[in-house]
């Protein structure tokens, strides 16, 4: 009888959760090369190098956090370290990350050639996770570059922000061309996205084996209609802070461009559409309405843990600005049934690491109007899905399809989202029965604020894995940066 191979490492004592398993079973997880080798009820720590106790904790599949901006207002390079520092803190193992050309991140216009090589060689050495990039086409070149980012660098989803056009990034704007970097003569119009999706239906049919996984993800939000709305909210001094910028971009808005969007990837006959961050009762039942419609059409939605946790009378106030807005409790607890029901197909922190200093304006702190968009936050996903989850009978393994087996699936990542023999050893240790409290003060993130500040959440991380090496043990991100650039290409 030959022996059995030498694995580099060990992780006993797991109770595995499993996506599509209701089961969670306390096994031995035996690793090597990175990847899980033999998962079994007992491993021989003579097959081994290397033995971790998992002391009986639950053992989640590394979270695919798949719509982060790494680099959004701070230095990519520097961002990459601070954040997914952060990242490895809440058992994120895989950061994907939205960028384009225009102010803010690179500040840079031009082509994609050029823009994206700058891009990875910042990233390069700087990422304590695993990463990968969706790209939004703006100018019209662009589109002409989605298959050469595809072909060169497995890049397999692109982006529109439906409002950019005619509406700012924080709010009124009319200078739009200038933020995008983009000609005068250009437009980022509906037509510009239509154009978008036929480029990527072109790029489906020229590579139809990655059809599955050529997506497009949309912000859902109408410029015309915000910037009625905004001009309506700003004249009426008795809406302020988070319920004055919800009023100002109103959930009927995120519907309408879910219908529009919906009907153009129709025309287009673009398969694979993303609809991201729906915060209201009227987006789900939009997006809901467009799949009966649209049956051919291969939706999935998202919600962010933002919109799951935080609600317009969250006392952070303006710390918690984002697109699309907070929104009240009763829409909170709507977002919540639609994931119970299984009608959300993952969920996401959009973590853009704002720092104080630059999220709110000096002159007048608390106008929530001149205050930056976006927050940080993927160190709370897990947990905060967990606590919240479980609460209102959230299973385990529902919580392991939506952080991680779901996203996975979706954008190429053929080696994460499942603690199973030839995937990457992605793994998270959590203890369901800590409850901690949220501080700022306690985060890896450069960002020096939260607006989940003073929340309590039961369920804390308490060690990540990536690719079977220890990142995050018992409070301290350990090394140095080790995650590598995911390019998703068929194997």
């Amino acid at each position: 009888m030959s022996e059995a191979p030498v694995l580099d490492k060990i992780i006993k004592n797991v109770r595995v959760v499993r996506p599509h398993q209701d089961a969670v079973e306390l096994v031995d997880l035996g690793i090597k090369d990175g990847k899980f080798a033999q998962i079994a009820p007992y491993i021989s720590p003579d097959e081994t190098k290397e033995v971790f106790d998992a002391q009986n904790l639950l053992g989640f599949p590394g979270v695919v956090d798949a719509h982060m901006h790494i680099g959004i207002y701070q230095p990519l390079d520097q961002d990459a370290v601070t954040e997914t520092k952060a990242a490895a803190t809440g058992g994120v193992t895989t950061s994907l990350n939205y960028i384009r050309t225009g102010q803010y991140y690179l500040n840079k216009g031009g082509s994609y050639r050029d823009f994206f090589p700058e891009v990875l060689a910042l990233s390069q050495g700087n990422f304590f996770v695993d990463y990968g990039y969706h790209i939004a086409p703006i100018s019209a070149s662009h589109i002409d570059e989605m298959q050469m980012l595809f072909e060169e660098y497995g890049i397999e989803s692109f982006k529109i922000f439906m409002f950019y056009g005619g509406y700012g990034l924080h709010g009124l704007s009319d200078q739009q061309n200038l933020f995008l970097m983009i000609n005068k003569e250009e437009r980022y119009d509906f037509a510009h996205f239509e154009f978008i999706m036929r480029g990527l239906t072109k790029l489906r049919e020229l590579y139809p084996e990655a059809s599955d996984r050529l997506s497009l993800s949309l912000h859902c939000e109408v410029a015309e209609i915000l910037n009625a709305y905004t001009k309506i909210v700003q004249q009426d001094s008795s809406l302020t802070g988070l319920k004055a910028y919800s009023a100002a971009r109103p959930p009927h808005s995120e519907g309408l461009a879910i219908c529009i969007a919906s009907y153009l990837a129709h025309e287009t006959n673009c398969l694979n559409i993303n609809l991201l961050h729906l915060s209201s009762r009227k987006a789900v039942e939009a997006a809901l309405m467009m799949q009966t419609i649209f049956p051919h059409i291969n939706f999935r939605r998202e919600v962010t843990v933002g919109h799951l946790l935080l609600d317009i009378d969250t006392p952070t106030g303006k710390w918690a600005k984002v697109n699309p807005p907070i929104r009240s409790r009763a829409e909170v607890e709507y977002l919540w049934q639609a994931v119970l029901n299984r009608q959300v197909d993952w969920i996401v922190s959009d973590h853009a690491c704002c720092s104080a200093e630059k999220k709110a304006s000096q002159k007048d702190p608390n106008n929530i109007w001149l205050a930056k968009s976006g927050f940080g936050g993927t160190e709370y996903l897990l947990s905060g899905v967990f606590s919240e989850g479980s609460k209102r009978g959230m299973s385990y393994n529902h919580m392991a399809e939506l952080l991680s087996w779901n996203p996975a699936r979706r954008f190429g990542l053929s080696s994460k989202g499942d603690i199973a023999v030839g995937y990457d050893a992605d793994l998270v240790l959590l203890d369901p029965n800590e409850t901690f409290v949220v501080r700022a003060t306690e985060s890896e993130s450069q960002q020096g604020y939260t607006p989940f500040e003073g929340l309590e959440l039961t369920g804390r991380v308490k060690t990540t894995f990536l690719r079977g090496n220890l990142i995050y043990h018992n409070g301290q991100v350990l090394g140095s940066p080790t995650g590598r650039y995911l390019k998703r290409l068929m194997r």
